[in-house]
């Protein structure tokens, strides 16, 4: 599993813990992004620029529930991006 999948998940997770199954639900909205298995937290990049369908996933929260859930993916990622150069840092995340 790559950091990519790892940032994908978690924040669905965390966005999930405000929001419930409603999490999920906007997440299969994302173009580039496929809900593989819900229940075992599963999800794959189908094509294009995963850090672009990162970049959508986060927007597609903000544009739902606005800034507050901007901040929750951002600090949902935090360890996991401290890790990463800034280059492979989805621009949503910095």
């Amino acid at each position: 599993m790559s950091i990519l999948d790892k940032i994908v998940i978690k924040i669905i997770k965390e966005q999930e813990l405000i929001i419930g199954p409603l999490a999920w639900s906007e997440a299969g909205k994302v173009s580039g992004l496929q809900i593989i298995d819900l229940r075992k937290g599963e999800v794959i990049f189908n094509n294009g620029d995963q850090k672009s369908v990162v970049d959508k996933l986060v927007a597609q929260y903000d544009r739902l529930f606005g800034q507050a859930s901007h901040e929750v993916s951002k600090e949902a990622v935090a360890s996991l991006v401290a890790d990463m150069s800034p280059a492979e840092v989805p621009s949503s995340l910095k």
